[in-house]
């Protein structure tokens, strides 16, 4: 469904006591309430003279019931049409695999890695055999990798 931002001009938006800011909240929901589920507010941000208010309706037209209902001045509706974020800057600057490291290590998640691209840093690191086949390693939730040599099921932990 369409999220939209409704710009609403209110002149001392940002010295309304919060009792006045309730009251409108509660005018705002009623509304809500009577045009039914299709319609939801999100949040809303005071500014000194405006508000800026995130909703999800399914057309503008909603929105503007909305605010003929409540009394409010529905000055500017812009429809998002996409969320940009500062990992949007992130996506851009680093290889698939950094990106898909970074996402699983914000989210507390095991990050698979290959150790081949790093056989040889590790190998001398650590002092593990070139012979052996280090192949598969996670990233632990301290930061520390976790290799494991699939055909002997061992695993050293290294810093």
């Amino acid at each position: 469904m369409p999220k939209y931002v409704i710009e609403r001009e209110i002149p001392g938006a940002g010295s309304l006591s919060p009792q006045q800011l309730q009251a409108i909240s509660q005018k705002s929901c009623s509304v809500l309430n009577n045009l039914g589920p299709s319609i939801q507010w999100v949040q809303s941000y005071v500014t000194n003279d405006k508000v800026y208010c995130i909703y999800i309706a399914p057309n503008e037209a909603l929105i503007r019931e909305h605010a003929a209902q409540g009394g409010f001045p529905a000055n500017r509706i812009s429809e998002v049409k996409t969320i940009i974020d500062p990992t949007k800057a992130e996506t851009k600057t680093c290889s698939p695999t950094a990106r898909a490291a970074s996402v699983l290590t914000l989210l507390g998640s095991v990050n698979p890695i290959r150790a081949s691209s790093v056989a040889s840093e590790n190998r001398a690191r650590t002092g593990v055999p070139a012979d052996r086949s280090w192949s598969v390693g996670w990233r632990r939730g301290d930061g520390r990798r976790l290799w494991q040599a699939p055909s002997q099921g061992r695993q050293r932990s290294m810093a």
